[in-house]
């Protein structure tokens, strides 16, 4: 196995661990037991576990960020809001750990959580912020938009949604999801039947 494939599996043994268990309470031996490797693999590949688990968040925040950056590519801005809202629905399903980790470990106590913060902010939140812009400028979203409370709180919204809807409705099919937010976004976002910019 080479080393990105080792990397993969101990990210992936770390994410369900941690999100399990918690950071304090996760153990490098659990990590490396779970994905079939030595202890001694997991120190090699990261130094150490609070460097693994910033390797970890960096590495899915990157991942969370290309998926919704490839949604809205090449769509105008409404379209390109709708395919990112469904994006990020679609990978907090097929990621449910990362985002409890997310939810749960970057504001822990004693945690770096500006640079959680900041790196959520930077890469995945700016996704949104840049849909949103595109449609200030393209005059379907409202000039006085405050555009980077706006994603933050698009972004916020969805990834809630999306943990209730997995672990209190997991039978409720996505798209129904995905309507309910978009109609909460179109009716306070958007103008309704071609009327002047709220």
């Amino acid at each position: 196995m080479g080393r990105s494939a080792t990397r993969e599996r101990l990210f992936a043994a770390a994410i369900e661990l941690i999100a399990e268990r918690g950071f304090a309470a996760t153990t490098v031996d659990q990590i490396a037991e779970r994905a079939g490797v030595a202890k001694g693999t997991v120190y090699y590949n990261f130094g150490s576990k609070a460097a693994m688990f910033a390797a970890l968040l960096e590495y899915g925040v990157d991942r969370f960020a290309v998926t919704l950056r490839e949604a809205a590519d090449g769509l105008e801005p409404l379209a390109a809001l709708e395919a990112v809202v469904g994006a990020e629905l679609a990978f907090i399903g097929a990621h449910e750990p990362f985002a409890r980790l997310l939810i749960a470990e970057t504001w822990r106590s004693g945690g770096d959580w500006q640079r959680a913060a900041r790196l959520i902010r930077e890469r995945a939140i700016a996704v949104l912020a840049d849909v949103l812009r595109a449609a200030v400028d393209a005059g379907t979203l409202r000039a006085d938009l405050d555009v980077a409370t706006a994603a933050s709180a698009v972004f916020g919204m969805v990834l809630t949604v999306a943990l209730d809807w997995r672990a209190l409705q997991p039978d409720r099919p996505m798209s129904d999801v995905h309507a309910t937010l978009m109609d909460l976004l179109r009716g306070r976002l958007t103008t309704e039947a071609g009327g002047p910019p709220r």
